[in-house]
């Protein structure tokens, strides 16, 4: 007889966030797809429904919208404790990885066995963006106001590049002003089959909701307290209170991710403060997009070398830890201050259309994310190309690269032909990349 399956015990939770941490790479969109395909396809513990739920509010905070889902749903099925975990396992990883490559960087400069494994890496994670996109639109996607919605996000995004706060904000105002027209999406189609582990738990106990948010509410109580003060305290050093005062800020303000702000950083880091040089600034956020974790952790290089420039290598270590603590403790507050909220509003049908609105959006969102990606990963030159009102991304056909497009195309035979797996994929793709690259050109 087939066992039941169980809800997650802390322990097996702890050990998923961290294979998630490990396996974050690729951006938000990459980062939402590999948690959906762990704690929604295989372990089934969360249905389509809460998760595009969870990641609708998440999509409306500033800072990076991957790691405050796994905050979300680490809180939803263990508590603040729960919350905590998967929101620095889904950090640590990449941090550890992007202080030491800065390190390297700093002291020795570019590593080209480090660089080619990772341009594997990156070859691989545009195929697995295109799989999000396949994926979250069949099950988010259902009635014509959510397609052409979609649509409309896709283009005011990649065609007029109407700031990505603006986008969500009008499809939060649309599903709540016509909650009926996305009924049928519903925040993702259910499954077949016996509810997913957390919605069976939330179902037999009603009140683990409200038991839950009075911790909630202390926790992001104390987190806000924690990250202010080292703001305080540091305010008008130079150095260490611009890094603090500066990256605050940035927390508050980087809706859409991290390339909605980098070209405000990048001036500011450069030209203000001169932390580090515009290459230095194009180099960060290479080693960030080929890293597990936050595409926003080219903060954390940046704060490292306006450390490392004032006070060497255990400067530069200060700088990116502080850089980290300012950045990404807001993230928890805000999780653990709204989630109970949102929660509790879970089946209102105004809210429940408002997030209905995101969810169809953010199909959009991805979309762009994908094409963005995709033609920077595969030629080497895009052109930006006025057609009336509207600016196109028009790629160089004559660079493009050879290698990028096999190593995708490989990438892809594994994934959706081999159905290889995740990490796998990610391996082998790693290990070609690294090849090709003694290969003779």
């Amino acid at each position: 007889m087939k066992p039941q399956p169980h809800f997650p015990t802390f322990a097996e939770a702890l050990r998923v966030w961290l294979r998630i941490g490990l396996l974050s790479f690729g951006g938000p969109a990459a980062q939402i797809a590999v948690m959906h395909r762990e704690v929604v396809d295989d372990r089934h513990w969360v249905s389509d429904a809460r998760f595009l739920h969870a990641l609708n509010f998440c999509m409306l905070l500033p800072g990076p919208e991957a790691q405050q889902l796994a905050v979300y749903l680490g809180w939803l099925m263990h508590g603040v404790k729960g919350g905590l975990v998967a929101g620095l396992l889904f950090v640590v990883p990449g941090a550890a990885v992007m202080l030491a490559l800065s390190i390297v960087y700093a002291t020795l400069g570019d590593v080209p066995i480090i660089a080619a494994l990772f341009f594997g890496l990156k070859c691989a994670v545009l195929v697995l963006v295109v799989e999000a996109l396949l994926r979250v639109a069949k099950r988010a996607l259902h009635g014509v106001p959510a397609w052409v919605l979609a649509g409309a996000a896709f283009i005011a995004l990649a065609a007029f590049a109407v700031p990505f706060p603006i986008v969500v904000l009008a499809a939060l105002a649309i599903g709540y002003a016509a909650p009926s027209a996305f009924a049928a999406t519903a925040h993702g189609k259910a499954k077949e089959g016996p509810p997913a582990l957390l919605d069976a738990a939330l179902a037999t106990d009603p009140d683990r909701i409200t038991r839950l948010a009075p911790a909630a509410r202390r926790a992001g109580l104390i987190t806000v307290a924690l990250w202010l003060w080292p703001v305080a305290l540091l305010f008008g050093t130079p150095v260490w209170g611009d890094i603090a005062w500066f990256f605050s800020k940035m927390a508050v303000v980087t809706f859409g991710g991290a390339y909605a702000v980098l070209a405000y950083v990048a001036q500011e880091a450069v030209e203000h403060y001169r932390w580090l040089t515009a290459p230095e600034m194009l180099a960060g956020l290479g080693l960030a997009e080929t890293t597990p974790g936050p595409l926003i952790l080219v903060l954390q290089f940046v704060g490292f070398l306006a450390g490392y420039r004032d006070s060497g290598i255990l400067g530069g270590v200060g700088g990116s830890l502080l850089t980290l603590w300012v950045t990404f403790a807001p993230c928890f507050a805000f999780i653990f201050l709204g989630a109970p909220f949102v929660e509790r509003m879970h089946e209102q049908p105004r809210l429940k259309g408002a997030l209905a609105g995101v969810t169809a959006a953010v199909v959009g969102v991805i979309a762009n994310l994908a094409l963005w990606f995709g033609l920077r990963v595969i030629f080497a030159q895009v052109r930006d190309v006025p057609f009336g009102p509207a600016t196109l991304d028009i790629p160089v056909l004559a660079t493009v690269q050879p290698a990028a497009l096999l190593l995708a195309v490989l990438a892809a035979v594994l994934l959706f032909g081999l159905k290889l797996g995740l990490a796998r994929t990610l391996a082998v793709s790693a290990a070609a990349g690294l090849l090709l690259s003694f290969l003779p050109v």
